[in-house]
């Protein structure tokens, strides 16, 4: 497919070494012709250790924080203090450590209902971005389950295709989030699929080469409508795939 690219590490080090300096190279190719990059950061734990290995030297010197924007793919509706907020560890692993202001970044309002949340944002976007909202970097994680951002398997968000972000309810989790939506992710001009280790690999396997059944692999709706769609993995979670 034209439109995906593999990208299979030995171990976990070498694959976030090879995202971090894939996402610098992009960084700066953007910049090359814009003011501005725009970058949607992915929340969990792989993540995390990306953000720290791009907060730390060298490749901290190698990017110009102050012309990012930075916004959130999903988010859980809890308070920005929460230990389960995407916004702190962020903030904690790659926002403090790397300088970033503060101005620049562009978290989901969780002190309001929702649907209001979601819609708020939608307006924070557009207004960042304009009519298109383009975005030109969306990092995203996979879950066991094939889920990513919170488009989770079976969930009423997967068929949204009229707005950019929605709050959905994940019966499974007994909890809210504020996701964005398929047509928000796939208009997007690099979208980075980062995944690893052994549990992640009949997810990957589902998705890349699996029967087409998006409701149950949400990760499959993931298909670039004028970009393309980039998977780091490491060896165990590329373990199923046959190319």
């Amino acid at each position: 497919m034209p439109d995906r690219e593999l990208h299979v590490y030995p171990d976990v080090t070498g694959l976030l070494q090879a995202t971090a300096r894939f996402l610098r190279d992009k960084i700066k190719a953007v910049l090359s012709s814009n003011p501005h990059c725009s970058i949607a950061l992915s929340g969990g734990n792989t993540p995390r250790a990306l953000y720290q290995l791009m907060a730390s030297d060298p490749i901290r010197r190698e990017i110009a924080w102050e012309k990012l924007r930075f916004f959130f793919g999903d988010e859980r509706f809890v308070p920005h203090d929460h230990p389960d907020s995407n916004f702190r560890m962020v903030t904690e692993s790659l926002f403090e450590p790397a300088g970033i202001d503060m101005k620049n970044v562009f978290p989901v309002d969780t002190s309001m209902s929702p649907p209001q949340a979601a819609a708020a944002y939608q307006k924070t976007i557009k207004a960042q971005l304009g009519a298109t909202g383009i975005f030109n970097i969306v990092l995203l994680g996979l879950g066991n389950d094939a889920h990513t951002a919170s488009l989770f398997p079976h969930t009423n968000v997967l068929e949204e295709r009229s707005v950019w972000v929605k709050e959905v309810h994940v019966k499974s989790l007994d909890s809210w989030r504020i996701t964005f939506t398929v047509p928000l992710i796939t208009t997007a001009q690099t979208i980075v699929f980062l995944a690893h280790g052994a549990s992640k690999a009949a997810a990957v396997k589902h998705v890349l080469e699996g029967r087409n059944d998006p409701k149950s692999y949400p990760a499959q709706y993931i298909v670039p409508i004028d970009g393309t769609v980039h998977w780091f993995l490491d060896s165990e979670a590329g373990a199923g795939i046959s190319s």
